[in-house]
């Protein structure tokens, strides 16, 4: 068994042919998004950290997960990033509390850049935890309430609620007592504006991809009878 077949296994997901993918590059945005963020960058009016430029695609990604494959699903992978995320966070820890070799003449920069990450995957992942669940609890309710129709009201009203969480928890964490109090409002309100935007931008986008998966997986999951518990994994 190869490791794509070994994880939907493990997933429960072997029936779907697209899902082990969509969720590679979930966790994959996730854990990118977490070492980018290290660096606060410019851009027009917006200051923000460099994850942003990336990060906004997991709840894309999200709402895609639990608009075909429903929440009962979504909620495994969500578990998942969070697992990958923590995995990180320990290793370059590991690899921070190493020796550097004689020879070697990048530990500095490595810890210079790295040095930050097991804050910001914590902040990462208590912000992660209440913006994604939230943000697919949202949207599998609606979906419900709307009887599947307005899909754009459920991916953008979401995001919405998800974001706001997901900004003000990490940054806080993050970046609280290291950059100035000002900084952080403005990094908060720019994160959260650029975020939303971005979900809006790719509505079309999102569209596209939730109409070829449904189609070519044969499902469109209701989650009527769902335990939204973001613990229970059964």
């Amino acid at each position: 068994m190869n490791v794509v077949d070994n994880v939907q296994e493990k997933l429960h997901l072997k029936e779907f042919k697209y899902i082990v993918y969509i969720a590679v590059i979930f966790v994959s945005v996730l854990l990118i998004s977490n070492v980018a963020s290290s660096k606060i960058v410019s851009l027009g009016p917006f200051d923000f950290d460099g994850g942003t430029l990336l990060f906004p695609l997991s709840y894309i990604f999200g709402d895609i997960l639990t608009e075909v494959y429903g929440y009962k699903r979504t909620r495994k992978i969500i578990w998942l990033g969070l697992a990958m995320n923590v995995l990180m966070a320990l290793v370059f820890m590991a690899v921070n509390a190493l020796p550097a070799a004689a020879e070697a003449s990048n530990s500095d920069a490595f810890r210079a850049i790295l040095s930050w990450t097991p804050r910001i995957v914590l902040g990462s992942v208590l912000a992660f935890a209440f913006g994604e669940f939230s943000n697919s609890y949202i949207m599998a309710k609606m979906k419900i309430w709307t009887k599947g129709k307005m899909l754009w009201a459920r991916t953008i009203g979401s995001t919405l609620v998800g974001q706001g969480l997901d900004t003000a928890i990490f940054v806080l964490v993050a970046f609280y007592g290291v950059l100035p109090n000002s900084l952080l409002g403005a990094i908060i309100v720019s994160n959260y504006v650029f975020k939303v935007c971005v979900e809006v931008i790719f509505t079309p986008l999102t569209y596209a991809i939730i109409g070829f998966l449904k189609r070519n997986e044969g499902v469109d999951v209701y989650d009527d009878n769902t335990n939204f518990n973001p613990f229970k994994l059964n």
